[in-house]
């Protein structure tokens, strides 16, 4: 872990963050270097992201369904006239006295409660759109704070790389200057330089690493324009509260309650059971409902005539939707209790992970990173008195890259086993 006081700065570490700095600049020379906290990209995140901003036309789609449900039928109005009358030869006469024409209304009337259970079908569509909005927002906010951490650590690895190249490369000059006064041995010289080598290989690929998790973070916020450096306090990792102190029934209670996949499964069961009930009414046919004037094409001149209208349910009645929408129900139970079972898997495990990797934080000494990187400045100043051997010297910076190394994971696999467990209760519970 970091050291606790933040009052110890050596020059040393503000070179090799200078340095980092300036391979980021040359890395990202079409790009802009923004330093961005964590808060800075949540914000911009929901502010830009195109998946939500896509995503949350699909409610509005939905919403607008709902909308279209509630109307009414529209009546039917039909006009009939004369197209030519033999006796006057006269076309379209439509007079009152000797022409003919017809009007008539028609109304389509659902019954059985038709409408009103289309309306909660459209509800329980618009509801689920919801669902799916906010369990795409847990989606990508993970990855979002997923790959923000991850950065961050790497980043951090970085600058213990660029400590360790620091020193080499001012010991390779001095070595190179020594060989060519016969001073130190070409073994020896080549040997420094290989380990010089070696750590600029390693950094390098490093480097290539935050690059994809740079283009991930670029996407996520919106802005490929933009090379991000990770702000971060330094002892975030150390600050979170121990998982330890929250219980696992009150996460998977938060989960069965958070979960938009599983509020999804359970509002897709609901569609199911309305639907069913539609089916069913959908079997009782509709009523059509109309009046007709008759100019003198009827049985008296002026008639007027009342007019019903319905199908009769002989032959259909709906009884393959209604089997279907029953079908689905089952269905739906079943893929109910599998989400369930897996939400409870999830958390069961996510809480399990993040217990780990708690103990083994709390096992690591705060003062240790402070400790070894003082050792290594006095480790070079030694070796360059001739105190150490160089394979003391490659021993030792072998150690410390692995160490710091793992600290930098081991910090880092609890921000990412924090923000798993928040995935899988749906909720930010730590690490707001």
């Amino acid at each position: 872990m970091y050291s606790r006081d933040s009052k110890t700065k050596r020059p040393p570490r503000i070179v090799a963050s200078c340095i980092i700095m300036l391979l980021f600049a040359f890395k990202a020379s079409a790009q802009d270097t923004v330093h961005i906290s964590l808060q800075d990209a949540e914000k911009q995140f929901l502010d830009k992201n195109l998946d939500l901003l896509a995503e949350k036309y699909n409610i509005s789609i939905a919403r607008a369904q709902i909308i279209q449900s509630k109307l009414y039928n529209n009546p039917t109005l039909q006009l009939s006239g004369n197209l030519y009358n033999p006796d006057r030869k006269q076309f379209f006469d439509v007079s009152n006295q000797h022409g003919q024409y017809e009007i008539g209304i028609t109304q389509l009337i659902s019954l059985a409660g038709k409408r009103n259970k289309q309306v909660k079908l459209a509800q329980t569509t618009a509801a689920m759109s919801e669902n799916a909005f906010f369990d795409l927002l847990r989606t990508l906010r993970y990855s979002l704070r997923s790959n923000f951490f991850q950065a961050y650590y790497l980043q951090n690895s970085m600058r213990a790389y660029a400590d360790q190249i620091t020193a080499l490369e001012k010991m390779d000059a001095t070595y190179k200057d020594l060989q060519s006064k016969g001073l130190v041995t070409l073994k020896d010289a080549v040997r420094l330089r290989s380990l010089l080598y070696s750590l600029k290989a390693d950094r390098t690929a490093m480097e290539n690493q935050v690059l994809d998790i740079e283009s991930e973070l670029q996407i996520l916020l919106a802005n490929n324009h933009a090379y991000y450096i990770i702000d971060l306090p330094e002892n975030a990792a150390a600050n979170l509260p121990a998982i330890r102190n929250t219980s696992l029934a009150s996460l998977v209670d938060t989960a069965y309650a958070n979960r938009q996949d599983l509020l999804m499964a359970q509002n897709n069961l609901l569609y199911n059971q309305q639907n069913l009930k539609l089916q069913k009414a959908m079997a009782v046919p509709d009523l059509n409902l109309g009046a007709d004037f008759d100019k003198r094409g009827s049985f008296v001149d002026n008639a007027s005539f009342l007019t019903v209208g319905i199908d009769l349910p002989f032959f259909n009645r709906n009884q393959g939707n209604i089997k279907s929408a029953s079908y689905s129900i089952d269905q739906n139970k079943l893929q109910l209790t599998q989400q369930t079972q897996k939400v409870e898997n999830e958390v069961q495990t996510a809480y399990v992970k993040a217990l780990n990797t708690d103990k083994m934080l709390e096992s690591v000494d705060p003062e240790f990173r402070g400790q070894f990187e003082q050792l290594l400045k006095s480790v070079t100043d030694n070796f360059l008195k001739k105190n150490l051997s160089l394979l003391e010297l490659t021993d030792f910076y072998d150690s410390y890259k692995e160490n710091m190394l793992q600290l930098n994971q081991l910090q880092n696999d609890r921000m990412q086993a924090i923000e798993t467990l928040n995935f899988a209760v749906g909720k930010t519970l730590f690490n707001n």
